[in-house]
């Protein structure tokens, strides 16, 4: 094969598809990239056997064909001097050529027959706005597991029907969800168990791309995501996501509303303190809030904000960086926190916003 194609598109272009690729599988080709031109049509491929990316490439073929390059192949291509790129490979040959601006590099290729089948692009689906789309995904994913022992926890539930969109996850010490209305919800309702990895990417996607909406595809064993001229699919993850309908309080003891910002401050800085296991302590008192942390290695720090709070002092502890992390997802100016007990959750909301953050307390050492 030989094509030629401008430096900066197959730099990015490069870049974009090694996302997809595998860091840490002990399959050589997983960790490669597919490029395969044909006429009228090449793409560049990459998958860690979880999601897979198929991203166009615009050049010129001279000789059809394919070859699976190595990821640091991106980081060469960026490194020429600007102009076009050429690249030559021969069948059945281990090493493929890159020249362009006065440089030339001979890189070790694998064979494209040895390249794991991607999943067929296949099947229509339902176009979401792209910016409700990525705010979802952004204030959702964080609450996912990172806990590979308990793969249901490391997906987000993504449920599209008449209601609209609504996307979950869960960490077993925080839940986050997120409704979203659509303006052409469909009639049935499609469920599925989504990676928070395939997610993210699908975000960082739209940041690239900037297309007004994303085709999104549910099958019974895979999501796909069209983004632009872009294809990510992701498998999907088996088993039963808790229900988070029965896991939010209906009703509070309290409701105690805060300003965002001044929240987020107090937060920052008390949490300088608040490392590894040592809680967050907020101790609610009528008309204020002293929220503080207690460090034996480093020392403790307090400080008070003024709050609408009525009724018996209460103190409930927390885990600073998820609190945190809840305040930062609301939307608007206001954060209103509902408690009722200091070893039952907590539930951050915004004044007008269809976004539910739930916090487990810790429980504090008298």
């Amino acid at each position: 094969m030989r094509f030629s194609s401008p430096k900066e598109e197959l730099a990015a272009k490069l870049a974009i598809a090694g996302r997809a690729a595998s860091a840490k599988s002990t399959i050589q080709i997983l960790s490669h990239v597919l490029l395969r031109a044909e006429e009228g049509r090449c793409e560049l491929a990459a998958t860690d056997m979880e999601i897979s990316l198929r991203v166009p490439l615009g050049m010129s073929v001279e000789e059809p064909g394919a070859v699976v390059l190595p990821r640091l192949a991106a980081d060469i291509v960026r490194s020429m001097a600007d102009g076009p790129i050429t690249l030559e490979h021969r069948a059945n040959e281990g090493v493929v050529s890159l020249s362009g601006g006065g440089s030339s590099f001979s890189l070790n290729c694998l064979q494209a027959h040895d390249f794991p089948e991607l999943p067929a692009d296949e099947g229509s689906g339902l176009s979401i706005p792209s910016e409700p789309l990525v705010e979802a995904i952004d204030r959702v994913a964080r609450a996912a597991s990172r806990d590979e022992t308990r793969p249901v926890l490391t997906g987000v539930l993504v449920r599209i029907g008449p209601d609209g969109l609504t996307m979950v996850a869960t960490d077993s010490y925080r839940l986050a969800v997120r409704q979203t209305p659509l303006d052409a919800p469909p009639a049935d309702v499609r469920e599925a168990i989504v990676p928070a990895r395939a997610l993210s990417e699908v975000s960082r996607l739209v940041g690239l791309m900037k297309p007004d909406a994303v085709e999104v595809v549910l099958t019974e064993t895979q999501a796909l995501f069209r983004v632009g001229d872009l294809r990510l699919t992701s498998r999907l993850i088996e088993g039963q996501f808790p229900d988070h309908r029965q896991l939010v309080p209906d009703t509070f003891e309290h409701d105690v509303a805060f300003e965002r910002a001044e929240l987020l401050g107090v937060l920052t800085r008390i949490g300088v303190l608040a490392q590894r296991n040592t809680p967050v302590r907020l101790a609610f008192e009528p008309g204020a809030v002293t929220i503080s942390a207690i460090s034996d290695q480093i020392g403790e720090g307090h400080e008070s904000i003024p709050v609408a709070f009525t009724g018996e002092p209460l103190e409930m502890g927390f885990n600073v960086e998820f609190l945190r992390a809840g305040v930062e997802s609301i939307g608007g100016d206001e954060v209103r926190l509902g408690l009722i007990s200091p070893l039952r959750p907590g539930l951050l909301r915004g004044a007008n916003d269809d976004y539910r953050y739930l916090l487990m307390p810790i429980r504090l050492n008298a």
